[in-house]
């Protein structure tokens, strides 16, 4: 399969990793060679609740033997999108009331940016270095990382950014901003969390400026930092949300939410403000309102935390400088790229499955599913510790 692979599909980098996937169930993935790999990447955070989740799995096929696409968005009341609208408002702060369902993170990041465009009457945006939003032309335009940018300019005009965790740096949000778009977490950085009340201060800024505050939740979003989203953590309450990745249980969707208000400047003025074909397809809410209400009715939240300090007491070894982030969206830290390559492939050959940041070279990303058990914690640490010990002899030999 694989030459096909190379020949027919368009490739993101030259070197994919070309595993021949059969089949994937609950943390494992299988290749068809039947070997099986435990799977501590989750799809990069989009498989909430592991693969072939029972609950997602039947939630899709009753909604295909019920209808499938009918009509674009907005125009018909179609049960698995309004049932997930409202249940989403009912979880979010009283302001973040109304949901727009889109196909991905990325869609959702340019819904969110002319919404504040339009709310606000002002054309400024500013996001953070190293911020990464989505790829298309309006994500890469707030995209904090010149090298994937330069290729395709011109982008989007009159953009600027920011250092996260910079305070001196908020002056910059004045009365020209439209919006300042974060994500809570920053992740493709090296999953940098915000530090003395940073988010609280950014919302504050807004607040004396009348600026828009849009906070990205597609990693850290849907459980994974123990909370729903991210910004719960912290105090704050946006604007705007966006979501997207972990939303679907493994299906294409991204969301923004906002208050009435403001949502509904995009039905007028002009008409059709934002427009999708397929957002809110019925199958793809049924899998997202099958996902949101496995997190809501269990304890898979809170039960992340406890997750988490197991792979911090696991994950000590001379080669892991430090591990970062919260919840089960993790990264260790190496001292270097070449040791973080060697880590990432070798464990894969062991069957693991590991992923790279797309900024932080020396950073191994550790976002499984999480419904992952302990002893599935257990067994990947192990794996990891096993290819550090041997990178460590080699390297003293």
């Amino acid at each position: 399969m694989n030459p096909d692979f190379i020949k027919y599909q368009a490739q993101t980098s030259p070197y994919p990793l070309g595993m021949e996937v059969s089949h994937a169930v609950g943390s494992y993935i299988y290749d068809t060679n039947d070997k099986k790999y435990l799977d501590f990447v989750a799809g990069v955070s989009a498989c909430t609740l592991g693969h072939q989740h029972p609950r997602v799995n039947q939630a899709i096929k009753d909604q295909l033997d019920k209808y499938s696409h009918v009509m674009v968005y907005g125009e018909y009341s179609q049960s698995p999108a309004v049932q997930y609208c409202k249940l989403m408002a009912s979880l979010l702060p009283e302001s973040l009331n109304k949901t727009y369902l889109v196909n991905s993170g990325t869609e959702a990041i340019e819904g969110s940016l002319k919404l504040a465009k339009r709310v606000t009457g002002r054309s400024q945006l500013i996001s953070c270095h190293n911020a990464y939003h989505g790829n298309t032309m309006g994500s890469m335009s707030v995209m904090g990382f010149e090298e994937r940018k330069q290729a395709f300019r011109p982008l989007l005009p009159d953009v600027d950014f920011i250092t996260f965790n910079n305070e001196e740096d908020l002056q910059k949000i004045t009365t020209r901003t439209a919006a300042i778009l974060l994500e809570t977490i920053q992740g493709g950085a090296g999953f940098i969390q915000p530090e003395n009340n940073f988010l609280q201060k950014v919302r504050k800024r807004c607040d004396e400026v009348g600026a828009l505050m849009i906070v990205d939740e597609i990693q850290p979003g849907f459980g994974r930092t123990g909370k729903l989203f991210g910004f719960q953590n912290y105090d704050v309450i946006p604007d705007i949300v966006v979501m997207g990745k972990g939303m679907g249980g493994g299906m294409p969707v991204g969301a923004f939410t906002a208050s009435a208000e403001k949502m509904d400047l995009l039905t007028e003025n002009p008409k059709l403000g934002h427009i999708t074909t397929f957002g809110g397809h019925p199958v793809i809410a049924s899998a997202c309102l099958a996902t949101l209400q496995e997190l809501t009715e269990t304890n898979l939240m809170a039960e992340t935390l406890e997750k988490e300090k197991l792979f911090r007491s696991l994950l000590v070894h001379p080669l892991i400088k430090e591990v970062r982030g919260k919840g089960l969206m993790l990264a260790a830290m190496t001292e270097s790229a070449d040791i973080t390559n060697e880590v990432i492939l070798t464990c894969q050959d062991r069957g693991l499955i590991l992923f790279w940041l797309l900024f932080e070279g020396c950073a191994i990303r550790i976002t499984p599913p999480l419904t992952i058990s302990e002893d599935e914690i257990r067994e990947g640490c192990a794996i990891i510790l096993d290819v550090m010990d041997e990178i460590m002899k080699k390297s003293n030999n």
